[in-house]
Formats: C-alpha cells, sequence, structure tokens
C-alpha cells in the first residue's frame, strides 16, 4: 500500500461537486423566497 502524503490528493472534482451543491441550494433558496413574495401579494 502507498504511504499517504499529506496535501497530495487531487482535490478538482469535489470542489466542482461542492460548487455544483451550492449553485442548486441558492437556486431552491431564491426560487422559494420567490414563491413566498408571490403568495403574499396574491392573499394566500
Amino acid at each position: 500500500m502507498a504511504e499517504h502524503k499529506h496535501g497530495e490528493m487531487n482535490t478538482a472534482e469535489q470542489e466542482k461537486t461542492f460548487n455544483g451543491f451550492l449553485t442548486a441550494a441558492a437556486r431552491v433558496v431564491m426560487v422559494t423566497i420567490a414563491i413566498l413574495i408571490f403568495m403574499a401579494l396574491i392573499n394566500s
């Protein structure tokens, strides 16, 4: 088994996944806020 050396792992794929998650979470929050504002405007 190869020796582990701290700081040598390629994290490009993890960074892309994390950025995708943050983008999706931000979009969900924006859509939720838009829906709540729309509901407030039409007196739901």
